[in-house]
C-alpha cells in the first residue's frame, strides 16, 4: 500500500504561558496569601504602636529606639547568641564525628544510625517533656547517671548557670539529620584519594583531616547554615521547659518576641524585633557564606 500512513501520532504542542501561570498559581497564591502579605503588614505594624485591640498607631522609629534602650532586649540577644554558638559548634562537630565512626564499617551501624536519627521524628513538645523529667534534680536519669560516677548533679533548669547549657545538650540529642547529610557524603567521597593518601604515609588522622573534610566541607557548610538559622529562631524547648528562667537565663529572642506580641499586647514593638532578627539571620547568613569561599572545596563533576 502505497501513501503515508494517515494515524500517525501528531507532535505534542508545547504549553504556552497560560498554562505556565496556572501550574504556578497556587503557590503564588500561598506566597502572597501567607508570606508577602503578613511581611508587609508586620513592616508597617513595626513603625507603629498596635495592641491588638486598637488600630495601629504610626509612631515612627520608635520601637526601634525602646529596643536599643531596653536591657531585656539585650538579655535576650546575648542569650540567643550563646545558644546559637554553642550548639552549632557542638552539634557540627558531634553529628560529623558520628558519621565518620559509622563509615568505618563498625558492626551494626545500620542499626545504630536508626537510633541516632530516630530522636529527629520525635515532636518537640513530647522531647521537651522527657527531657524536663530527665533533668528533675531529685529522680531524672541524668542525675542518676552521674551519681554512678560520684557526681552531684546540679538542679539542671532550676540554676541560672546550668539552665542554658541544659537546653543546648538537649539540642545535640538531635543530630540526627545533619548526621545522614555527613554520611551521604563521606560515601561520596572518592576511594582513590584515601589509597593515595594511605601510599604516601599519611595516618587515618591525617586522612581525614587532608581528604575527608574537605571533601564534604559543601556538606559542612549546608549543615552550618541550616543550624545557625534554627538555633536563632530557638523557641519551643526555653518556652515549655523554662519559660524563659531561672532569671531570664534562657530568655531567648524568639520568646521575647512571642511576650511582647501575646503576652503584652505590643505587636508593633514584637514586629520590629521580627524585623532586626530577620536582618540579623540574614546578614549572619551572608557573613558565613562569604568566609567559606576559602574553606569550602567543590570537585569538579
Amino acid at each position: 500500500m502505497n501513501g503515508r500512513p494517515r494515524n500517525l501520532a501528531r507532535p505534542a504542542r508545547s504549553a504556552g504561558p497560560s498554562a505556565a501561570w496556572l501550574y504556578l498559581a497556587p503557590w503564588l497564591a500561598g506566597f502572597v496569601l501567607f508570606l508577602l502579605v503578613p511581611g508587609a503588614m508586620s513592616a508597617y505594624y513595626a513603625f507603629t504602636d498596635y495592641s491588638l485591640l486598637e488600630p495601629p498607631v504610626w509612631i515612627g522609629a520608635a520601637n526601634f529606639a525602646e529596643l536599643w534602650r531596653d536591657p531585656l532586649f539585650w538579655k535576650a540577644v546575648r542569650n540567643t547568641a550563646y545558644y546559637a554558638a554553642a550548639s552549632v559548634a557542638l552539634g557540627s562537630v558531634l553529628a560529623l564525628a558520628v558519621a565518620v565512626l559509622l563509615e568505618s564499617h563498625v558492626r551494626g551501624r545500620g542499626v545504630a544510625r536508626a537510633v541516632i536519627f530516630l530522636p529527629t521524628l520525635v515532636p518537640l513538645v513530647a522531647a521537651a517533656l522527657a527531657w524536663s523529667l530527665m533533668y528533675n534534680p531529685e529522680a531524672g536519669l541524668v542525675n542518676r547517671a552521674l551519681a554512678l560516677v560520684g557526681v552531684r548533679g546540679p538542679n539542671w533548669l532550676g540554676e541560672a548557670r546550668w539552665a542554658m547549657p541544659a537546653l543546648i545538650l538537649m539540642g545535640l540529642w538531635n543530630i540526627g539529620t545533619a548526621m545522614v547529610v555527613y554520611s551521604a557524603a563521606l560515601r561520596d567521597v572518592p576511594r582513590a584519594l584515601y589509597e593515595a593518601a594511605e601510599i604516601d604515609g599519611v595516618s587515618r588522622l591525617g586522612r581525614l583531616w587532608h581528604v575527608s573534610i574537605p571533601c564534604v566541607s559543601p556538606a559542612i557548610l549546608f549543615n552550618v547554615m541550616i543550624s545557625i538559622i534554627w538555633s536563632l529562631q530557638v523557641f519551643g524547648a526555653p518556652q515549655i521547659m523554662t519559660e524563659g528562667g531561672p532569671d531570664h537565663a534562657t530568655y531567648v529572642y524568639q520568646l521575647s518576641i512571642y511576650e511582647n506580641a501575646f503576652r503584652y499586647g505590643r505587636m508593633g514593638y514584637a514586629s520590629a524585633m521580627a524585623w532586626l532578627q530577620l536582618l540579623a539571620t540574614l546578614g549572619i547568613a551572608g557573613l558565613t557564606l562569604a568566609l567559606s569561599r576559602r574553606l569550602v572545596h567543590y570537585r569538579a563533576a
